[in-house]
C-alpha cells in the first residue's frame, strides 16, 4: 500500500497530516495489507462503486462515487475490499504482455524491491509457491513534511485467497511512528485480453483517524491512495513490458525500477 504525494485537490491540515504520515505507502495496497492474525499519477475515484473505462495502457481517470463503498462486485473467491472502510479506491491498466507474465511479476513479491522504488525491504514469511497462506513483510518510506517527520511504515501482508493467473486478495496492518492503518485490504484482478492483460486493483483502508475525516479532508487522503494505486500499476506495466521486449534481459534484474515511483 502506498500513496502518491500529490492529491488531486489541496488537502487541508487534517488530511495533510494524515497523508504525510501515510506518505507514499498505501497502495502497494495500496498495498498494504496482511493481518497480524493470520508525480504524475492519474486519479482513481474516491471509493468507486463503478469504474469508468481506462484508455488502453493507461491508469485512467475514474468517476467519483460514494465514499467508503467501492465496487463490492469485484471479488476474488468471494472476498472483496471492506465495504465499511472509510476509504476505498480503485485503478486499472492494460499491459501489453501475456497474463502469465504479469501474474509472475506481480506475485514474485520477494523481488518487488527490484522494480518499485517505494519498497525499502521485503521478505516472504513463508516458503514455497505463492498461495492462500502466504505472508510477507515489507517497509516503505514516508517523506518528511511540515506536518510530520520522516517515517517508515512496516506492512505485514497476509494472502486471503488466490487463483493463479486470475486474482489475489491480501490484507493487514501498516504501522509507523506517526500513524497506523489498522487494516488495508487489497484486491487484484487479472484478465486476458486480445492485446495482453487487463489489471484491476481496489484497496480499502480502515483506521479510526480516517473514519473521523469528512468532506474534502476525506477526499484528499483518498486521492493519495488512488494516486498510489496508479503508480503501482504503471511500475508493473513498465517492468513487464520491458522484460517482454527484451530490454531487461531477466525478470530479476535489480537495475530496473519504475520511473517516478513514489509509493
Amino acid at each position: 500500500m502506498y500513496a502518491s504525494r500529490s492529491p488531486r485537490r489541496p488537502a487541508r491540515k487534517a488530511a495533510a497530516a494524515i497523508a504525510a504520515a501515510v506518505g507514499m505507502t498505501i497502495a502497494l495496497s495500496g498495498c498494504a495489507s496482511g493481518d497480524d492474525s493470520k508525480d504524475d499519477a492519474a486519479d482513481s475515484s474516491v471509493t468507486a462503486s463503478a469504474s469508468a473505462s481506462a484508455p488502453a495502457g493507461q491508469a485512467g481517470d475514474k468517476q467519483d462515487n460514494q465514499a467508503g463503498q467501492g465496487d463490492q462486485s469485484k471479488q476474488c473467491g468471494g472476498k472483496g475490499t471492506d465495504p465499511k472502510a472509510p476509504i476505498t479506491r480503485f485503478s486499472e491498466i492494460d499491459i501489453d504482455a501475456p497474463v502469465e507474465k504479469v501474474w509472475e511479476t506481480h506475485t514474485d513479491v520477494a523481488r518487488w524491491k527490484e522494480w518499485q522504488d517505494a519498497v525499502l525491504t521485503i521478505e516472504r514469511l513463508d516458503s514455497g509457491d505463492f498461495s492462500a497462506t502466504s505472508q510477507f513483510r515489507w517497509t516503505t518510506p514516508v517523506p518528511e513534511s511540515e506536518f510530520a517527520p520522516a517515517d517508515t511504515l512496516s506492512i505485514t501482508s497476509s494472502v486471503r485467497h488466490v487463483e493463479s493467473g486470475s486474482c489475489v486478495i491480501w490484507d493487514g496492518p501498516a504501522k509507523g511512528k506517526a500513524i497506523t492503518i489498522d487494516k488495508g485490504t487489497h484486491l487484484w484482478l487479472f484478465t486476458k485480453t486480445d492485446q495482453g492483460t487487463h489489471v484491476y486493483t481496489q484497496e480499502s483502508w480502515d483506521a479510526p483517524l480516517l473514519a473521523s475525516l469528512k468532506g474534502d479532508d476525506l477526499t484528499a487522503v483518498a486521492d493519495m491512495l488512488g494516486g498510489g494505486l496508479d503508480l503501482w500499476l504503471k511500475d508493473l506495466k513498465e517492468k513487464v513490458e520491458k522484460v517482454e521486449k527484451g530490454d531487461n534481459g531477466d525478470n530479476g534484474d535489480s537495475g530496473d525500477k519504475g520511473e517516478g515511483a513514489t509509493k
